[in-house]
């Protein structure tokens, strides 16, 4: 075998054991926007990956930066809601925001990248979610807001490291709340790519 034919035939495996490579503790956080997102995080006692992160952006404006954390990578919003196991999206806020804006963008958001068909089922739950988030009132420059998905419980909300209510039910309404993130539809393009791991 010539040795330009072997290069090509080891390149695939080679390729794929690159990205195969888990992500050790000393690589060190993401840094995005001014503040790091850890490699990895334990959501329900399951370890996960970083899968990417962006920052939410209108115009010179930034509101908060976001990281994207799965038991498996994910490239496209359809893998991301179907890797199985625990989820999370962090969300580090970069300025005081009205926590009537996040209710805004979920109510728009969400059924624009549902199925027309899952958009009722999902009403009582956004209405839940909603209440939670308007309890805040205001979110502010510096706040860690976890978006968890336990399996067991659904989706729990934690503001600085305090839970928030009682955990809404449902894979389908936790992959609905990802795809105004990473949908066909989503809040900010930049935002969708970072978090699927694509240059923006």
């Amino acid at each position: 075998m010539t040795l330009n034919r072997r290069h090509l035939l080891l390149a695939p495996a080679a390729l794929w054991l690159n990205l195969a490579r888990p992500v050790r503790a000393d690589d060190g956080p993401v840094k995005v926007a001014g503040v790091s997102f850890e490699r990895r995080a334990r959501v329900a006692g399951v370890d996960l990956l970083l899968n990417g992160t962006g920052v939410r952006a209108v115009a010179w404006f930034k509101g908060y930066a976001a990281g994207l954390y799965l038991t498996a990578r994910a490239g496209t919003a359809a893998e991301v809601t179907a890797v199985p196991g625990p989820k999370r999206l962090q969300l580090r806020l970069l300025r005081d925001v009205s926590s009537a804006e996040f209710v805004k963008a979920l109510r728009v958001g969400m059924p624009r990248n549902s199925p027309p068909a899952l958009v009722p089922q999902l009403a009582e739950r956004m209405d839940k979610l909603a209440a939670l988030i308007a309890a805040l009132e205001e979110v502010h420059d510096g706040d860690l807001i976890n978006l968890d998905y336990e399996p067991a419980r659904g989706l729990v909300f934690v503001v600085n490291g305090k839970a928030r209510g009682e955990a809404i039910p449902g894979d389908d309404f936790y992959g609905a709340l990802l795809r105004v993130f990473v949908g066909d539809h989503p809040s900010d393009e930049k935002l969708k790519a970072g978090l699927l791991g694509h240059a923006a």
